[in-house]
């Protein structure tokens, strides 16, 4: 077994990202913007001051980044309390990593709000560290997410198993030093060093995972 699981969440732990991109054409809509689903998915996995500075720039809108962010926010959050979307496996693999001792880091480029709601639906000791983007200077791709929750674990980067679903995560990941488990889910990420796919978080054995990732090495 890995030294850690560091988790993402949007798309890898829960599916937030249509609740996102509803919010986002909402954001288009209440100040005149143009959207298009093409951009919604060119922000996957970005940190949220950067998807605020392109939502600026590209669907047009007289609103500052940082404002952008929190209105996304609240409509993100608002969606969130009424349902959590749990990606499928992804509660029993957690569960599963808990009764093997297995510590946990969730690694996400949500702020603080929006993920204390999802951490409200699970067990307290379901992650030993989160790692939220309002707690980083650079968020993913840069690597400073994952070091940040590899060190507050006390483990070595190279001894993690990242659990991603996006191409600039699973970036974030790799120049981190940890091995990725890639769960594709609304974008494609490329094939590459550090990484191993799988279809579904579903029945799926972690140690067996990492045995082949390190077999890749």
């Amino acid at each position: 077994m890995p030294a850690a699981v560091l988790w993402d969440m949007d798309g890898t732990l829960v599916d937030t990202e249509p609740y996102w991109i509803e919010t986002e054409f909402a954001l288009a809509e209440r100040y005149g913007g143009t959207w298009s689903r093409e951009h919604a998915l060119n922000l996957v996995g970005n940190d949220l001051l950067e998807s605020g500075r392109y939502i600026r720039r590209h669907m047009g809108i007289d609103r500052e980044p940082e404002d952008i962010v929190e209105e996304l926010l609240d409509g993100v959050v608002e969606r969130v309390r009424q349902q959590v979307p749990w990606r499928p496996g992804a509660v029993e693999l957690l569960h599963e990593l808990h009764d093997r001792s297995v510590p946990c880091a969730l690694v996400t480029m949500s702020y603080q709000r929006f993920v204390d709601p999802i951490l409200a639906a699970l067990p307290a000791s379901a992650f030993d560290v989160v790692v939220t983007g309002d707690a980083v200077n650079r968020g993913k791709p840069h690597p400073e997410p994952y070091l940040t929750a590899a060190e507050r674990l006390g483990v070595d980067p190279a001894d993690c198993l990242a659990i991603e679903d996006s191409d600039t995560g699973t970036r974030s990941a790799v120049a981190a030093g940890c091995g990725v488990l890639v769960v594709p889910h609304h974008v494609t990420v490329l094939a590459g060093e550090r990484r191993v796919f799988a279809d579904t978080l579903a029945d799926l054995d972690v140690a067996a995972v990492w045995a082949t990732y390190r077999a890749s090495c």
